[in-house]
């Protein structure tokens, strides 16, 4: 399960912006997470709670915005939503798109005191 080592670089950003910003304690935690960067959100949710417990943000809320997929096809240049990285352009049927979002995840937003 990768998300449990996701969540560890997730506290650890955390911890670093709040030794540079000085918040002792983090409330809620908004993560961006695209369709297609193979992250199981509920694997997430646990995975969080339990990396996160005795650090300072043992109790926070996790909220994640899901990203979808999108990619630019060459062929007809246009923008399409992307359900599977490997999925051709379903105006034209070209294949390989260029994908431009959906394959990120990235803290967006923090509450904290």
């Amino acid at each position: 399960m990768h998300e449990m080592s996701l969540c560890e670089g997730v506290v650890q950003l955390i911890e670093d912006q709040a030794a540079m910003q000085q918040f002792t304690r983090v409330k809620t935690v908004w993560l961006e997470i695209g369709a297609l960067a193979g992250v199981e959100t509920e694997a997430m949710h646990f995975s969080f709670d339990a990396v996160a417990k005795g650090t300072l943000a043992d109790g926070a809320r996790l909220e994640i915005i899901n990203i979808a997929g999108r990619a630019i096809c060459p062929a007809c240049e246009r923008q399409v939503e992307l359900f599977a990285r490997f999925d051709g352009c379903p105006e034209c049927g070209h294949y390989p798109l260029e994908l431009i979002a959906g394959d990120e995840m990235r803290i967006k937003e923090l509450e904290v005191q």
